[in-house]
């Protein structure tokens, strides 16, 4: 596997595979609408340039192999920001970490997770979080694996339809390859 930082030229690999992922993984329990509403507003091509080139923000992007013209298999955006819950005097957020479905299960959402613990001690965070969906219950497994503890909840809107996104926090530790969890 082969991780490596977006620049602008990754656009739409991440419009396509934000769309694609955020469908696959939330269309069988929204109304069709509140999905397409949603996927143009938070996937626009300009929605998503604006999310690159922020420089609170940083994309992570996972291949197979670091051979140019692979296929994009997942992504993590990570942005220096906090939410009231959240304690610590620097955090992270993990605004979104996206496997394509096809790879779901094999060591893609893990290497990325690591990765952004990684960059996170990197670069002197001490807290990352992020927000899941109160019915996400395969990422809420997920995230609990890594260490993640619910602290609060905040309302997310999905089309019209108002949710609960828990909110789940942990202290970043730098950790040596052979205590990681992959």
């Amino acid at each position: 596997m082969y991780i490596r930082q977006a620049t602008h030229k990754d656009v739409d690999l991440l419009v396509t595979l934000g769309k694609r992922t955020f469908f696959d993984t939330f269309a069988a329990d929204n109304d069709p609408a509140d999905i397409e509403q949603y996927l143009a507003k938070a996937f626009s091509r300009d929605q998503v340039q604006a999310e690159l080139m922020a420089s609170a923000s940083t994309f992570l992007l996972a291949y197979d192999t670091p051979n140019p013209g692979n296929q994009l298999l997942g992504y993590a955006h990570l942005k220096d920001n906090t939410e009231p819950c959240v304690t610590g005097n620097h955090p992270l957020e993990v605004v979104r970490l996206y496997v394509d479905k096809g790879m779901i299960g094999k060591g893609y959402g893990a290497k990325l997770m690591q990765s952004c613990l990684d960059h996170a001690a990197q670069e002197g965070f001490d807290t990352i979080w992020l927000g899941v969906w109160e019915k996400n219950y395969r990422a809420q497994k997920f995230y609990a694996r890594w260490g993640f503890q619910q602290v609060g909840s905040h309302d997310f809107l999905m089309g019209k339809d108002l949710q609960t996104d828990w909110i789940l926090m942990r202290a970043v530790v730098y950790q040596s390859p052979e205590e990681r969890v992959l």
